[in-house]
């Protein structure tokens, strides 16, 4: 009785083992909707709080503008040496003498006061600035949406490449073993020698090693897509594409830079950045001009409640700018030396805009050119291992043949994933430059 209990506490001891986590299945959109997600790519998290950083400071910024009002309560016990104000005062009378101590004695001040820019024209630049500063923010944010897009479908892409690499080792090693089975069954025959067996098991051996590595690429690729996208790395998916072959039309060059021109992102956060430099520049020149503001105060003051009385201030306030040590003149030529350099990255992006679409427009034609080819190539490939196992099963040629045509077939399957990965990946690159990676989505 007492070994069955013992039996049954280690048994509870034992920890059951965890279930395999079901695999995700994984489409070019699901991935992409799982990296835009407010949880998913950390590209997109950050835009997404820039966004917020320059609405904050855009805030900030037209603060200047509004009244600023606030309210102060002062209760003080205090004494005063009259001497010290230059308050002496020398009465005739024999035996007085006025005193040169007062206090202690209690004041207290409730006040609300209000200060308001009527005239500012530096503040109101600094304001249109800010402003320029949040629709840059904006389109960053898109701009990080859409260079997502892109990263994702790309290791997207390349995991698809990756997983018709291992469907081709797994294919050519079920040629190998074909082989090894056939040159037995030839040997068995009489027709074959062990040199062949030797030879095809060879081969198979060296199949199998390129599996293996095809595997480990295929693993990698998939973890690159889970960090892509921002998913655990021990999550485990499964790709539901494949990778083939999708006709476009045959892109123009002008009509494609002009979609980039208003699709782009990227160009219209920098248009923003460089409006915002004018601006903050502008309010640096008109920093030189004359402010105007109004203030006021109203509250109630006396040494106690039942003795204060009501007092008010108001009035307008004129400050001109005469000298400041220089500091004026430093900050306007900082902000104009800030705006040269982002009319200088505007050139600069959109020449890089132009060499994109270009770059990509090539790539694709030269995709297709790869395609069909490679489909051509293996084609004549499988007609040829066709060809070659035929003459070695009658007897008339080697091994050797048919290890050759395989070896070619193995080539033309290289060759077909490597033309239909560059192919999609000039489509990528050709949508991402135009500006339109969304429409590669299903």
């Amino acid at each position: 009785m007492k070994s069955r209990v013992l039996m049954l506490v280690l048994a509870s001891a034992v920890p059951l083992a965890a279930e395999p986590a079901v695999p995700l299945h994984l489409t070019l959109k699901s991935a992409v909707d799982l990296a835009l997600a407010p949880d998913g790519n950390a590209r997109v998290q950050l835009a997404a709080e820039m966004v917020k950083q320059a609405e904050a400071l855009s805030g900030e910024a037209r603060a200047a503008l509004l009244p600023n009002l606030e309210g102060q309560f002062t209760a003080l016990n205090q004494t005063r040496n009259l001497a010290a104000f230059g308050i002496q005062i020398h009465i005739p009378v024999p035996g007085f003498t006025f005193p040169e101590f007062a206090g202690p004695y209690n004041s207290l001040d409730a006040r609300a006061s209000a200060t308001q820019s009527i005239l500012d024209l530096s503040a109101v630049r600094r304001y249109q600035a800010s402003k320029a500063g949040v629709k840059a923010a904006r389109a960053e944010n898109d701009s990080a949406q859409h260079q997502t897009i892109s990263q994702v479908a790309k290791a997207y892409l390349n995991a698809l490449r990756t997983k018709a690499a291992l469907d081709a080792g797994e294919a050519n090693v079920d040629l190998a073993q074909a082989l090894a089975r056939l040159a037995e069954s030839q040997k068995r025959a009489g027709t074959g020698t062990g040199i062949e067996i030797t030879r095809a098991q060879v081969q198979l051996a060296n199949e199998q090693q390129k599996l293996l590595t095809a595997r480990t690429e295929h693993n990698r690729a998939k973890l690159e897509l889970l960090r892509a996208i921002g998913l655990p790395m021990d999550r485990p998916v499964e790709l539901d594409g494949k990778l083939e072959f999708q006709p476009v039309e045959n892109p123009d060059v002008e009509a494609s830079i002009a979609a980039a021109r208003g699709s782009r992102p990227d160009w219209t956060a920098q248009q923003s950045r460089e409006r915002g430099a004018q601006l903050n520049y502008s309010a640096a020149k008109l920093e030189r001009i004359p402010t105007l503001a109004a203030f006021g105060d109203y509250g109630s003051i006396g040494t106690a409640w039942d003795n204060s009385v009501a007092t008010r201030t108001y009035g307008v306030s004129l400050r001109i700018p005469v000298f400041d040590g220089g500091r004026r003149d430093a900050r306007r030529q900082e902000s104009h030396a800030l705006y040269r350099q982002e009319r200088v990255r505007t050139r600069d992006i959109w020449q890089q805009v132009e060499l994109e679409i270009r770059q990509a427009i090539e790539s694709l034609h030269s995709g297709q050119a790869q395609v069909a080819t490679a489909e051509d190539g293996l084609k004549l490939a499988l007609r040829e291992l066709a060809q070659a196992e035929r003459r070695y099963k009658a007897g008339v040629s080697t091994s050797i043949e048919v290890i050759d045509a395989q070896t070619r077939l193995e080539r033309a399957r290289a060759n077909r994933i490597l033309a239909l990965f560059s192919y999609n990946l000039a489509r990528i690159d050709l949508e991402t430059a135009r500006g339109t990676v969304e429409r590669l989505l299903p």
